[in-house]
């Protein structure tokens, strides 16, 4: 694939947001499209209130009723997330939806993530998102290009073959 997948804006229902993340993410896993849609984020920020001088933290979206999605752009990633429930459109003129520029994406503090696990071949790491949360997991396959991982997770008293994305693991300590 020469393109490179580039940064849209997604427009939701007000508070759907994080639906329209984990009904993206389902479908990616479902479909596996993976190669085209690579991120989705809701940036959050947090605030700290001191109320009856008891301090508060807070996460508040940064922009309330739109998603981010990286993605290659093509009539299938764009049906995809176009069609996704929650979902009114993208954002720019028409049915043209505008990639976001390098500057908008650096003040947006949108962050690729860059994850690097300190993690072999063999080792046990634990589930940390996902369906799977607190499971632990022994490595098969470390996949560097498209940040995922092949783990075997006990089940039912039997392993299961597992591919998790890097962020979704952590090693154990």
């Amino acid at each position: 694939m020469a393109e490179k997948a580039r940064w849209y804006v997604v427009h939701t229902y007000s508070g759907y947001e994080n639906k329209v993340k984990a009904n993206l993410e389902k479908t990616i896993e479902n479909r596996n499209l993976h190669d085209w849609i690579t991120d989705i984020q809701v940036p959050i920020e947090e605030h700290v209130e001191i109320k009856d001088g008891k301090k508060k933290v807070t996460q508040k979206k940064k922009f309330p009723g739109y998603v981010l999605v990286k993605m290659l752009m093509t009539d299938d990633s764009w049906y995809v997330v176009r069609n996704t429930r929650g979902v009114t459109g993208f954002v720019g003129p028409g049915s043209k939806p505008v990639p976001l520029t390098e500057d908008e994406v650096t003040s947006m503090g949108i962050m690729d993530k860059h994850i690097n696990l300190d993690i072999e071949v063999g080792e046990t790491v634990i589930v940390v998102s996902g369906p799977l949360e607190n499971f632990s997991a022994v490595i098969q396959e470390i996949n560097l290009e498209k940040k995922k991982v092949k783990v075997l997770v006990n089940m039912f008293g039997r392993e299961t073959p597992v591919e998790l994305d890097f962020k979704q693991i952590d090693k154990m300590d």
